[in-house]
């Protein structure tokens, strides 16, 4: 637990993240857990037009996916605020036992480092669509690797950048490079040699 919380994977897209998380997942031991989300139209007349299986396929920004795996030992992350300032949006746990309607994990970062935690299945809404939806899906995602923007106040003790994708924002390759103390525990995967830095003068 201690060396996943001092290790983390950083890259500038969901996307990539994704595929390196599926990647990792696969090579972890143990037996894997399937949980697949409960999606619904708020509107009856809506219901007609969106059935389930499409639901099941959207991904709106900041929302769990339909289907979810995880193993024990898995690090997680939050991706809502269920009980501030110990269980924050970005806070990562370590999976500790995996139930049908709850999981135990304990948190590895943040001001309640080392205790444990159930979470539970909340009701998601998204207004990305133009029509409202609904997700019953746990509010967690599997984080070995994470979004740059979601490693902001995070100190790490060795970090891997994956730069398959260019930074793309104001400052996002300051803001990976900036979560180690040294150089020397930064790792960068740059398969053309380079990358950019984004910088906005009109911000500075």
């Amino acid at each position: 637990m201690d060396w996943l919380c001092e290790r983390a994977i950083l890259t500038p897209k969901n996307d990539r993240a994704a595929v390196i998380n599926e990647i990792l997942l696969k090579s972890f031991k143990g037996t894997e857990m399937e949980y697949k989300s409960i999606d619904m139209v708020l509107t009856t007349d809506d219901a007609v037009h969106y059935p389930v299986e499409f639901l099941n396929t959207l991904n709106p920004p900041g929302f769990p996916l339909h289907k979810l795996f995880f193993k024990i030992g898995t690090p997680i992350m939050l991706l809502r605020n269920l009980h501030p300032p110990k269980l924050c949006n970005g806070t990562r746990l370590c999976v500790k036992a995996l139930q049908n309607n709850v999981i135990e994990a304990t948190i590895i970062s943040g001001c309640a480092q080392g205790e444990s935690t159930f979470i539970p299945c909340i009701p998601l809404l998204s207004s990305n669509y133009p029509f409202e939806f609904k997700r019953l899906q746990f509010p967690i995602k599997v984080s070995f690797a994470m979004i740059i923007n979601k490693s902001q106040g995070q100190s790490l003790k060795i970090a891997g950048i994956d730069l398959s994708d260019d930074c793309f924002t104001h400052g996002q390759f300051y803001v990976a490079c900036s979560r180690v103390s040294s150089p020397t525990i930064l790792v960068i995967l740059a398969p053309n040699g380079r990358t950019t830095n984004v910088v906005y003068k009109e911000v500075l």
